[in-house]
């Protein structure tokens, strides 16, 4: 069942007699009801939405499921680099860490910059997107031409760029990946803009004096919301894989444990040549299965929000 299909149930007479905010927040209510009530109905979505729990979980209790002390060099309990074992269900790594541990540990590093950066990236591509949609004339141009020349710009070349530059820090990371990936979500919303304000509803809002700031806040921003939100799902997903590729590369914080720094610490300790699977696999399976669960959850709100987009379930 799609939301088009589902009925939107009335107001009862209490909510209706009722002030304002409490009938507004009871709309809210059914609404999400509604898209919970159509989100079930995408098996692929909620094995999405299953696994980014889980590793949720597994990132906030890392220090109550491996110990703070993990990362330790100097008290690393192992030898370097064995093999699976008993104590060590994945290995170790060069210097006798667990790699079932690190691995543990670089989900908080993994998500929280996957997270920021997808906000960041986000937030930039909606506003420039609102604006540039709302204002027309030299204002929309210039904005324009700015996103076309980041569009065809790669992207991954302008994040090392800005990587070397800076700080080798998590921060530097969050950073690099989000202004160089909005414009994908800022065309989205331009677009998204441009169909809300050809409505009537804009017009009487603007015939009752609404301004610029009125119109674009009230009125198109809750109308671009869903489509922000189906991206913002998708984006997350791609700035994981980025994150780790700057990692992989040597660019983010050396001092912080991470799906894509666990890559590159296999590849300087010739876990590759030396045919060392149980360092290099764990990452990587973590890396493809995070963004893999992103994904399926942004295709099944993609679906339910937009249900003409027949997304299969």
């Amino acid at each position: 069942m799609t939301t088009e299909s589902m009925p939107t149930p009335t107001p009862t007479k209490a909510e209706a007699a009722g002030n304002p905010r409490a009938l507004a927040r009871a709309r809210k209510r059914r609404s999400a009801a509604r898209f919970w009530r159509a989100y079930r109905g995408h098996r692929s979505g909620l094995w999405g939405l299953a696994a980014l729990v889980a590793i949720a979980l597994v990132a906030l209790f890392a220090p109550q499921l491996v110990g703070a002390d993990s990362q330790s060099v100097t008290d690393a309990p192992g030898g370097a680099l064995e093999s699976p074992s008993g104590q060590f269900p994945l290995g170790t790594d060069q210097f006798g860490r667990s790699v079932l541990a690190l691995l543990v540990w670089g989900t908080r590093v993994s998500l929280t910059v996957g997270l920021l950066a997808a906000f960041l990236c986000v937030a930039i591509g909606t506003v420039v997107g609102i604006v540039a949609g709302h204002f027309h004339g030299w204002y929309s141009t210039v904005l324009m031409r700015v996103t076309d020349w980041f569009l065809v710009m790669p992207t991954l070349v302008l994040a090392i760029a800005l990587a070397t530059v800076m700080d080798r820090s998590m921060w530097t990371v969050i950073i690099a990946i989000g202004v160089t990936t909005w414009p994908t979500t800022a065309r989205l919303v331009r677009a998204q803009t441009l169909a809300v304000e050809s409505r009537p509803y804009i017009e009487r809002a603007r015939a009752l004096g609404g301004g610029h700031g009125h119109v674009m806040i009230r009125h198109v921003l809750p109308n671009v919301m869903p489509l922000v939100l189906a991206q913002t799902t998708l984006v997350i997903s791609s700035a994981i894989l980025t994150e780790a590729t700057l990692a992989f590369l040597g660019l983010s914080d050396p001092t912080t444990t991470s799906w894509g720094g666990m890559l590159q610490d296999a590849r300087e300790a010739g876990a590759v040549s030396a045919g060392d699977w149980w360092y290099l696999a764990p990452p990587g399976i973590a890396i493809a299965l995070v963004a893999l669960a992103f994904t399926l959850c942004g295709r099944a709100i993609e679906s339910v929000l937009n249900p003409k987009l027949g997304v299969a379930r």
